[in-house]
């Protein structure tokens, strides 16, 4: 009996697509299977199909009570090998997840292996995936592998106290299996989304989480990962051309790979620490990364204003935020929104993070003397019509963007300040002279990133006023007549409630009333006043315009902003 037949039958699939999914059929996969990756139908709905005609249960994961003490005597190569999953047991026989109700082998193999009957029931694949990496660890099955060679091998290990991670020997007997390892590592970080990829070294051992969203997660790996510390350490140093004897200083390299056809620059950062040596690595994704002024989340009176200025023939604008706040994003897509042939735009970056086609970028070199400052002044030699500096650092690299700005160019650059308006103080404590900050700065926007709630499960809920902080719209919201939402978690955000981020922002215009205090050095709260008078909103106010739309949370809110001052 053909699956595809099943769902045919059962109006799942038309004639049509079965025979689609036989011509795209390679690698032995069944049509069925094909069909679900070509979207023509879903694997949930196939399988709760196919369990109906064979007689087998239908089971989610998900939701599922699961046996984990079931784990310490079930083989892990069965696991890994047949893409099984014991749930738990019931009636003297063990309940086990496959998402392959026509492969009898596995279940035979296990129950030979436990000595029980087996009873199949049917789950996604993904979703017995997702349970072998979160019970049994990132790598698992690869890390299996290597302690299995090791052991065999252990007969060979004559020599007390040899330092393996600095034998050679043994660095090219584990090659193979280190390397796949850490591109498990890689992709498992990569396909989550993540943002940088921690590898710490602890005294209780290996600990890796990823950044996923702007929020720290712990990722579960097997205990046996220890073992092989050295070893990954060294293979990413090596990935990333670094010197893998030198493990007393910092050391920061660069690994490219492709994923699936798109390429993944990886930022290496090693730090020597009381354990050993921590890694950070910072995935930049260039196939995911859009860059476009609409998706950034901007009100659209906010999109209109940002539009002029970044429109102007002369003058600076300055995005300021912390680091990891999507500055970057921001000013890739404004150099995007105004880009034309009749335009000659120059960036200079450390590093150049994505590669922009049509803009001329140039990557810093402070080692042999190519700072900021230095190539801005070689920049305005090339005749550009608008300007990026990475980053406003010091007094030099200011100077010239004032510059710059003087003689007819638009400058764009970033700078690390809480908010809009202490960027002009920020400046003049540089040792900009105040005359200078006012006569070219046109506009400063800070911006912050908050977690979106996943659409499929945020669930409303109506507040209690005394739960909210003080400065929470509460008139807003009542009049809206629309609830609040909460994150919940599920199969489509890997449970954690939050699905992307967007940017919350606070653009102060240098009207003449600003214009006016920045001459005058008046301190950034004067400034935020007028800013304000001026109707400037607060990246708090924006934030809450997100929470009263149901695009984010109050816990959000609080997490990355804090309540205004005025």
């Amino acid at each position: 009996m053909e699956a595809s037949s099943i769902l045919v039958r059962q109006g799942l699939l038309t004639t049509e697509q079965v025979e689609q999914s036989r011509l795209a059929c390679t690698n032995g996969d069944r049509i069925d299977q094909v069909a679900v990756q070509l979207g023509f139908v879903t694997e949930e709905a196939a399988l709760r199909a196919i369990g109906e005609e064979v007689g087998i249960e239908f089971l989610d994961l998900e939701q599922a009570n699961i046996d984990l003490s079931l784990l310490a005597e079930f083989p892990q190569k069965l696991i890994h090998r047949h893409g099984v999953f014991p749930v738990r047991r019931a009636n003297g026989s063990i309940i086990v997840a496959t998402s392959d109700p026509f492969n009898l082998y596995p279940l035979d193999a296990i129950g030979a292996a436990t000595g029980l009957s087996v009873h199949p029931v049917l789950a996604g694949r993904l979703d017995i995936a997702k349970r072998i990496k979160a019970h049994l660890g990132v790598g698992s099955e690869t890390i299996e592998g290597m302690i299995a060679q090791q052991d065999e091998d252990e007969t060979i290990q004559l020599l007390d106290g040899l330092d393996m991670e600095d034998s050679e020997l043994a660095e090219q007997a584990q090659e193979a299996s280190v390397v796949r390892l850490v591109n498990e590592i890689l992709l498992e970080a990569i396909e989550s989304w993540a943002s940088d990829v921690h590898i710490e070294s602890q005294a209780s051992g290996l600990k890796i989480r990823y950044r996923i969203d702007g929020v720290l997660l712990p990722q579960p790996v097997p205990p046996e990962i220890n073992r092989f510390r050295a070893a990954i350490i060294s293979r990413l140093k090596i990935m990333a051309r670094l010197n893998i004897a030198e493990k007393r200083l910092p050391q920061d390299g660069r690994i490219k790979l492709r994923v699936s056809g798109r390429e993944v620059d990886v930022r290496v950062s090693v730090i020597p620490m009381i354990h050993g040596e921590g890694i950070v690595l910072r995935l930049l994704d260039k196939g995911r990364m859009e860059f476009s002024l609409p998706k950034l989340g901007m009100e659209p009176e906010l999109y209109e204003v940002f539009c002029d200025l970044i429109r102007r023939p002369h003058g600076i604008i300055l995005v300021t935020g912390p680091t990891g706040s999507g500055k970057t994003t921001t000013l890739y897509s404004a150099l995007l929104e105004i880009k034309s042939e009749a335009t000659k735009i120059i960036t200079t970056e450390d590093p150049v993070e994505y590669q922009l086609e049509g803009i001329n970028q140039i990557q810093v070199h402070p080692k042999i003397g190519l700072s900021f400052a230095t190539s801005l002044r070689s920049i305005l030699r090339h005749d550009p019509d608008v300007v990026l500096v990475g980053e406003i650092r010091d007094l030099e690299t200011a100077e010239n963007a004032i510059h710059a700005s003087l003689t007819g160019h638009l400058v764009f650059s970033t700078l690390h300040t809480n908010d809009a308006p202490s960027a002009y103080t920020r400046l003049v404590d540089m040792g900009v002279e105040p005359f200078l900050v006012a006569s070219t700065i046109e506009a400063v926007m800070a911006q912050r990133l908050v977690r979106v709630l996943c659409p499929a499960c945020r669930r409303p809920f109506t507040p209690d006023r005394s739960e909210l902080p003080e400065d929470f719209p509460w008139d807003a919201y009542i009049e809206s007549g629309k609830p609040l939402y909460r994150a919940a978690g599920c199969r489509e955000c890997r449970n954690v409630g939050f699905q992307g981020r967007k940017g919350i922002f606070e653009l102060a215009v240098t009207t003449d009333a600003v214009r006016q205090l920045a001459h005058d050095n008046a301190s950034s709260w004067e400034i935020r006043k007028a800013a304000i008078a001026n109707g400037m909103l607060t990246l708090r106010k924006d934030a809450w315009k997100k929470v009263l739309d149901g695009v984010t949370t109050v816990d959000e809110v609080l997490r990355v902003t804090k309540g205004d001052r005025i």
